[in-house]
């Protein structure tokens, strides 16, 4: 059987070696998303709508960034002692709870975090609406995820369940020496699906968002977006843990579509639309 990919052994999941300094795939993933984010939110229409100075959002994007990383890697803490039953690994050393590279962050959890980071940061600025301030962010969300999915591609990770070896869709994973992560098994580029998945709602978002929709309709239709595509994903992605028929990854995705569903009709009925708010300033102590 001629299969019609090769897993590329020789890519390299450090991106740039500076003498003692490495940059990782990863590091360059989150600071394009994040450069995308801002660009978008940073543009006239954005800001006008926001009520944000440049200066606002780079520090709303500092906020972001914490809660990505608290949230990211307290539920990958959480997820990976559920999983592996092994408490003991973090108790023992608690610094491995701190360790992003040793396992790295969990999407749900970094979601939360950025939910959070956006609620804190309103309290701070309370001319700004949450769900004005969620539908700005949102849009340019499925550029960093997919590129994440892309490098945990390259770095050999989170790949599917094992496939017939007669697919030609079907790789085998593993660098030279790591056939005892995965096996010598053909797998489903699960993080490639995914990845596929994810950049296909972007232009759903955009469309969304030009449409002009009630505030919150643009960040609740992604989130409900995200569910579907991550709970699709998860047919074919080698799961942590299972709870009857569903895996990990569709016990916190499933419920975001009712959710995420609710929410846009809800934002509907109440039809406030948000062209401009005032400066945002921040509230005084």
């Amino acid at each position: 059987m001629q299969h019609w990919f090769n897993y590329p052994t020789n890519v390299d999941p450090i991106a740039i070696h500076l003498g003692p300094l490495k940059v990782h795939w990863y590091g360059i993933a989150y600071l394009v998303g994040f450069i995308c984010v801002y660009l978008w939110m940073s543009r006239s229409n954005g800001r006008r709508r926001l009520g944000l100075t440049r200066e606002q959002i780079q520090d709303f994007l500092f906020y972001a960034l914490v809660g990505v990383l608290l949230g990211g890697r307290t539920f990958f803490v959480i997820n990976d002692i559920i999983s592996k039953h092994d408490l003991s690994f973090y108790t023992s050393n608690p610094l491995n709870v701190i360790a992003v590279w040793n396992g790295g962050m969990a999407f749900h959890g970094g979601m939360v975090g950025v939910m959070i980071a956006i609620w804190l940061f309103v309290r701070k600025h309370p001319a700004l609406k949450y769900t004005v301030l969620g539908d700005e962010v949102v849009p340019m969300l499925p550029i960093g995820i997919t590129l994440t999915r892309i490098v945990n591609f390259i770095n050999d990770e989170l790949w599917g369940d094992i496939c017939r070896p007669d697919r030609p869709w079907c790789m085998l994973p593993n660098r030279p020496g790591d056939a005892q992560v995965w096996g010598l098994y053909y797998r489903h580029p699960a993080q490639l699906y995914e990845a596929v998945l994810d950049i296909l709602t972007l232009p759903i978002l955009l469309y969304v968002y030009k449409r002009r929709p009630p505030d919150g309709v643009v960040a609740w239709t992604w989130f409900t977006l995200y569910g579907i595509t991550r709970s699709i994903a998860e047919i074919w992605r080698h799961a942590d843990f299972h709870l009857g028929p569903i895996t990990g990854g569709q016990l916190y995705a499933l419920p975001m579509i009712p959710i995420g569903i609710f929410a846009i009709v809800y934002c509907l009925r109440r039809d406030r639309r948000t062209e401009v708010t005032e400066s945002a300033a921040p509230a005084k102590s």
